[in-house]
């Protein structure tokens, strides 16, 4: 192996404190100027709110039109069963599915960031709207008694439900817009990946669940709150003798089918520019046979319905439906973004482009809110679909336009051929498609190998997701997530740091072999942020790692202290009484012995031997530390006053600027206590603590020199 080479470098500059570096902030002019707004700016910022306008005019068409038509089209005719598939998990007509593969996917075309994800419908969103239309347009509002039998008005019912899910669909936009106009994408941030993962595999087991009737070929009853799903397997469980054998027959040869073919083009994609259609091959066939067979009629097997052909006329949602659904909506707005970002980051980072989250917020909100206007439901973006758009030689949303347009064909003249295709074969293209998701599970193994903490976010996200409605679940996960930082927050690293020789590098001492402790100096760092959770266990730490008990060194000089002046008032009284009486043998009747001196007595105050083990100073490196509460500072006050007491000096370093902020505010500074403590770096208070250090000995010399030539005087008079 080749030796490393190894570059020496020398730095020649004064020890920075807080006050000097304070000189190099910017003054008010400069921060102004950076303020200030111009035409190029303001041409940026519209570009920035509508990027297609950006990109589209140096659209090369030469490079990227073939592939982002072949992509268009395959990304299309992948979106028709899926969009039909999804609106059964919705609850509401396949045909709306389609809507919702056409509206908000052409809306995100000029409002995007990322080039290559496929928005539209998604099984964990069409769960989710599921559980809202499901729980306030539920079967039993809908029952007619007709010859004495109920009977559910499905028109009503399929009418009311679009009403709720444009609803939801709507808020939930003006969630995403209202989020992105504050800046708020950084949401996101507490969608950890283990969370998100843990999140959808809990939402596919709903959407599983849900998909069971069709399967079957039941009606069981719909429940709703924690525990749902698990009372609906129980229902299920028992109406499965009245299981429609048709009905099952159908949904176990499709999903049969659709895994062989699935398996086939995994196999022949290195062959294939374009991968086979397998889902719009299933309903093609399953259509043609369902209506050749009359499979409804004879077998009493569950088919699509009628598909009305064109689209919706725009109509604003149920303003009084808002106030029920709000809750469900902003869950809806986080998960759909949370999905899209993560998706849309992985794309961008392999592909070297940027993706702006709060924008994407914005694009996410208007397609939602544009779709609800025209009955939508909620959408976000679809793996498998974006793996396709990318794999048939997508290169920009070009190729989501395009597929919206074939969509925009099938809704206008094609749907209607559906109207006999069997909604379970819809059920198990969405079984098939959740193969994906459901492999999630193998993420516990590797999690538990490389961080057992988020392999427990991931197993509890699951749990409560299954356990509570997905929308619940979501909350609660988020706040278990919390929870986990702050524990690992109250829990950090304590370490003592030592330098490398003839470097200004510091390493904790248990770590390196060649990190050496710095004489008479202790450097002390926590691994995490200080504040009111962990601010007492930082002072225990300090002492426990120093070896230094501040309590019981402060109580023996408290002692010792009062042992001085109970000493001094003895001898106080004893010259007093010898003052009154040398006075009475001197005839002298008005003694003031309140304030007699003790005349001829000399006191020499001598402080005692200095404890060897003792550091002269300790560094606090704050260089974790990106906020201070104000029990933090309070704290910081307290070590630097005790240890202050006990003459050891204490100094503070790598405090970022929002530090030195809080230390102001919270009363840390004042005349005694100057910014002339804080530094930029740990060598610099190292530097700074060793000269005061050689000062001080210089200093107690030379009192010890006087003191002996003092003595030695008094003993020679």
């Amino acid at each position: 192996m080749a030796e490393r080479r190894r570059v020496d470098y020398n730095i020649h500059r004064d020890v920075l404190d807080e006050e000097i570096v304070d000189d190099c902030r910017f003054n008010c002019l400069d921060v102004l100027f950076f303020c200030s707004c111009s035409g190029p700016r303001l041409k940026k910022s519209i570009l920035s709110t509508v990027p297609v306008v950006s990109w589209l005019p140096r659209y090369p068409v030469r490079e990227n039109a073939l592939g982002d038509l072949i992509s268009g089209i395959s990304v299309g005719i992948m979106q028709l069963p899926q969009g039909m598939a999804y609106a059964l998990l919705a609850s509401v007509p396949a045909v709306y599915g389609l809507y919702s593969s056409f509206y908000p996917v052409l809306i995100y075309f000029f409002f995007g960031t990322s080039k290559h994800i496929s928005v539209g419908t998604y099984a964990v969103m069409s769960v989710m709207i599921g559980g809202v239309t499901e729980r306030l347009a539920p079967d039993s509002n809908f029952l007619e008694n007709v010859t004495g039998e109920a009977i559910i008005n499905t028109t009503l019912r399929d009418a009311e439900r679009i009403k709720v899910a444009a609803a939801v669909t709507f808020m939930s936009g003006i969630f995403q817009v209202l989020l992105g106009l504050v800046q708020f994408g950084f949401v996101v941030t507490y969608l950890s990946e283990p969370l998100v993962r843990g999140y959808t595999t809990g939402a596919a087991i709903h959407v599983i669940v849900s998909q069971l009737k069709y399967t079957f070929g039941i009606n069981p009853t719909r429940f709703s709150g924690p525990l749902a799903l698990i009372y609906t397997v129980l229902e299920i469980g028992s109406l499965l003798p009245e299981t429609n054998l048709g009905t099952l027959v159908v949904s176990a040869v499709s999903i049969v089918c659709l895994i062989l073919a699935k398996e086939l083009n995994t196999y022949l994609a290195k062959w294939l520019p374009v991968p086979i259609p397998v889902e719009l091959i299933a309903i093609i066939v399953a259509t043609l046979i369902s209506w050749q067979v009359n499979l409804n009629a004879k077998y009493g097997i569950d088919v699509v319905g009628d598909i009305p052909s064109g689209l919706q006329p725009p109509a604003l949602p149920d303003i009084s439906l808002f106030s029920q659904v709000i809750g469900d909506a902003f869950a809806i707005s986080v998960v759909g973004y949370g999905l899209a970002i993560s998706l849309g980051r992985i794309f961008a980072l392999k592909y070297g482009y940027k993706v702006d989250s709060n924008q994407e917020l914005i694009a996410l909100g208007l397609s939602n809110t544009f779709g609800g206007i025209f009955q939508c439901f909620a959408i976000s973006c679809s793996m498998s679909r974006s793996m396709v758009q990318v794999s048939t030689g997508g290169k920009t949303q070009v190729a989501g336009a395009l597929s919206a347009l074939v969509i925009l064909i099938i809704t206008l003249w094609i749907g209607q051929l559906f109207e006999d295709l069997p909604k379970s074969v819809l059920a198990a293209i969405i079984y098939v498609n959740l193969q994906g998701i459901m492999k999630q599970f193998t993420d516990i193994p590797a999690l538990w190998r490389s961080n057992w903490i988020d392999m427990v976010i991931w197993i509890v996200t699951f749990i409560l997701t299954v356990l509570l409605n997905p929308d619940l679940g979501l909350a609660a996960s988020i706040a278990f997530a919390l929870l986990t930082i702050i524990f690992r927050t109250q829990l950090p690293t304590y370490s003592l740091l030592g330098q490398i020789s003839d470097t200004d590098i510091y390493k904790p001492l248990n770590s390196y072999e060649e990190v050496k402790p710095v004489p008479d100096v202790v450097v002390f760092r926590s691994s995490a942020t200080l504040y009111f959770a962990n601010a007492e266990m930082y002072q225990e730490a300090l002492g426990r790692k120093t070896g230094i008990d501040i309590t019981k060194i402060l109580a023996v000089k408290q002692k010792l202290e009062a042992k001085r002046k109970r000493v001094e008032k003895k001898q106080l009284k004893k010259a007093q009484k010898e003052a009154k009486k040398q006075a009475k043998e001197n005839g002298d009747l008005q003694v003031d012995v309140e304030h007699t001196e003790m005349a001829g007595v000399a006191v020499i105050d001598i402080e005692p031997d200095r404890d060897p083990s003792l550091p002269r100073a300790i560094i606090l490196d704050l260089s974790p530390v990106n906020f201070l509460d104000t029990v933090a500072v309070k704290t910081l006050k307290n070590i630097k006053k005790d240890y202050g007491e006990i003459g050891i000096d204490v100094v503070l370093t790598g405090c970022q600027s929002g530090v030195v902020h809080n230390l102001e505010t919270g009363g840390f500074f004042n005349e005694k206590v100057t910014k002339c403590c804080v530094f930029s770096s740990i060598h610099d208070a190292v530097l700074h603590c060793q000269c005061s250090c050689e000062t001080e000995r210089h200093q107690q010399d030379k009192v010890s020199i006087c003191f002996v030539n003092a003595y030695a005087a008094l003993q020679q008079d």
